[in-house]
């Protein structure tokens, strides 16, 4: 199955205004591990970024999991892109 790479941008303020989302953010991407979609995702040291690798049947699955997100729907997500992903090591 392919692998896709998705980076992405937190708000400003992101560790405040997170807060109302976080678990409803955690258990989700603890059910898309649980299912093999997510392969790792997290954020940069300086939070600024998200960084996830995904493994899925197409583009559009991932689309669909990173915009189902509360952390998409509620802004603290502001942007993002996916590329498919080849693993050579």
């Amino acid at each position: 199955m392919p692998k896709y790479v998705m980076w992405g941008s937190y708000c400003e303020d992101v560790l405040e205004k997170r807060t109302p989302y976080r678990q409803a953010h955690l258990d989700g991407i603890s059910a898309q591990k649980a299912a093999g979609l997510v392969i790792t995702l997290g954020p940069t040291q300086d939070v600024t970024k998200v960084f996830g690798i995904y493994e899925a049947p197409d583009e559009q699955t991932v689309r669909e999991a990173v915009e189902g997100d509360p952390y998409w729907k509620n802004g603290i997500w502001t942007e993002y892109e996916v590329k498919e992903w080849i693993q050579a090591f």
